[in-house]
């Protein structure tokens, strides 16, 4: 069956085609992790979860990875507030919203890694943009 999606770069609707035959790998936003998630956020995650549903219905073998912000403004103004560890904070947080993603029903995801654990290697993406003059400096 074909599948067609809407592409935002050429803003056009194209047919589908995985770089790897058979096989998807989806990367979605999760959340951000210094309150609980709302239904304004879960509108998000139960649609990344029927395209996930629906690529596996078409056959294709799907890896997803889910982020997780674990580090912003909102957390570390929280962890402040409340003078706790932002790892306190943020467990706290990581935690319901797997509960409310299984008491959605929403398939979960293969990975969800947190941005804490990948700060080098944003500096690092960062600094490729940069060079490749793909982002600036703000004074901030």
């Amino acid at each position: 069956m074909e599948f067609h999606i809407y592409n935002t770069l050429t803003r056009n609707k194209e047919l589908f085609q995985p770089i790897n035959h058979g096989r998807v790998k989806l990367y979605t936003c999760g959340p951000t992790v210094y309150d609980f998630s709302h239904i304004g956020n879960f509108r998000t995650f139960i649609f990344e979860d029927l395209l996930k549903r629906w690529l596996i219905h078409l056959g294709y073998e799907v890896n997803h990875t889910m982020n997780i912000t674990d580090v912003d403004d909102k957390t570390i103004a929280k962890s402040i507030k409340k003078q706790v560890p932002l790892k306190e904070i943020t467990e706290k947080y990581i935690s319901s919203f797997i509960k409310d993603l299984n008491w959605l029903n929403i398939v979960p995801a293969d990975n969800y890694p947190c941005a804490t654990d990948y700060i080098t290697q944003m500096k690092d993406m960062i600094q490729i943009l940069l060079e490749k003059g793909k982002a600036y400096k703000h004074d901030d």
